[in-house]
């Protein structure tokens, strides 16, 4: 930027500053912070005014206070050097610095305030057949999936720092634009701050059987209250047990198909699994979790044999579609687990009290239940995409609700 085209967009910025436009304060702390305004020939009583302008546009939440601290005292030092320095105006600086100050520490204060009692960590111990794919490549794949997809730009984070005036209907000016996804701090946590679960290989469910993916294919009938498992031979439609044949159109509304590709995740450590010498080492996982694939009316479970032992005395678990699912078609079950289901066989729970680290402790398995949307034919998830969530809750024994009216000022 030459000094010519610096005075110019000065002159623009002050302008904005009049109006009270809502792109003063992004277009003006992005300019104060990308260049060197003495070496662009922006005289001192200028830069002061642009300063404090700038603080006056900082919208009234301590949280941009820092920055707006750090203007301040660049205003403050810079007063002595102009024209009009007065010790009142400089009085004033110190008195909003101190105030920016102390209201900074409460609101520090108060966000790092300490816990009222020491919490044990709980232990969530897991079994799986791929422990360091689920445990660690997957969840290094979610955080870069999310953080691609909803990462703040650098002008939307600037922009986050300023309120204004009342606002005027401006869609297309970027440098308003600062309301997106990932600037809501709870919709990031729900999915930066979670466990997630995905699959190493692309997954297709749909109500038609055509361009199946390529490592194999279920067909289940599935409605609401009922579900079957069939198979597609010689053109006609039998019974995954034993082949039975059924009279079931193509085009019967509550066929479910569901396909999967090769492993694709590079990662994968496919050849540490047991298969068979006739299958590619690439194929086996794909087609040992579509073997054990089953339905629950309309609902496809996907069971990835992915078992979690936890306190069922203080933590719950709650098991729900990733919030992003919708957009590939497909709908999400939740599920909480409080505690063992006693729908298992015998020998399953004196398992589970054959080791010391048992002691106490409940288990299930995290299963994905799947849904095609309504109105959707087909939904396509691609490999290494969170499609369901693992939140740690407490259990409803260890908390309670009541309305602050009932409690007592010293509490």
């Amino acid at each position: 930027m030459t000094q010519e085209e610096a005075r110019a967009y000065v002159n623009y910025l002050f302008t904005l500053s009049l109006r009270r436009e809502d792109a003063f304060g992004p277009l003006a702390i992005t300019f104060l912070r990308e260049h060197d305004l003495s070496q662009l020939g922006i005289i001192p009583e200028e830069q002061f005014n642009l300063l404090f302008a700038t603080v006056q546009a900082f919208a009234a939440e301590p949280k941009r206070y820092s920055i707006k601290l750090e203007l301040l005292q660049k205003a403050r030092q810079l007063l002595p050097s102009t024209r009009f320095f007065d010790p009142e105006l400089d009085r004033q600086l110190d008195h909003d610095i101190r105030k920016t100050n102390a209201e900074l520490s409460i609101y520090n204060e108060a966000m790092k305030a300490p816990r009222g009692q020491t919490v044990e960590k709980q232990r969530l111990i897991v079994e799986t057949d791929v422990p360091e794919y689920f445990l660690d490549i997957a969840q290094r794949r979610a955080a870069a999936y999310y953080q691609a997809k909803y990462r703040l730009t650098k002008e939307a984070k600037t922009a986050q720092h300023f309120g204004g005036a009342p606002r005027r209907f401006e869609p297309d000016n970027l440098a308003l634009h600062k309301e997106f996804p990932g600037a809501c701090a709870p919709f990031m946590t729900a999915r930066t701050n979670a466990f997630h679960m995905m699959l190493p290989f692309d997954l297709k469910i749909s109500r038609t059987p055509e361009d199946p993916l390529e490592a194999g294919v279920r067909v289940f009938y599935g409605k609401m209250g009922y579900s079957y498992p069939l198979r597609y031979e010689l053109g006609k439609l039998c019974s995954y047990h034993d082949g039975q044949v059924y009279d079931i159109p193509l085009e019967d509304p509550n066929l479910i198909f569901v396909s999967v590709s090769e492993v694709k995740d590079r990662e994968f450590p496919a050849k540490s699994l047991q298969h068979s010498e006739d299958v590619p080492p690439e194929f086996a996982y794909s087609l040992a979790i579509l073997e054990h694939t089953g339905s629950l009316g309309p609902f496809i479970q996907i069971s990835c044999n992915f078992k979690v032992w936890f306190d069922a005395s203080v933590v719950s678990l709650l098991i729900q579609g990733a919030p992003d699912l919708h957009e590939y078609g497909l709908q999400g079950g939740s599920g909480l687990m409080t505690r063992s289901y006693a729908s298992d066989k015998v020998h399953t729970y004196v398992e589970a009290q054959s080791q010391p680290w048992q002691e106490g402790l409940s288990f299930n398995f995290v299963n994905m239940h799947l849904q095609i949307s309504p109105g959707a034919n087909t939904a396509f998830v691609p490999h290494s995409t969170p499609i369901f969530t693992v939140y740690p809750v407490l259990n409803r024994q260890c908390y309670k609700f009541e309305e602050r009216q009932q409690l007592g000022e010293s509490q």
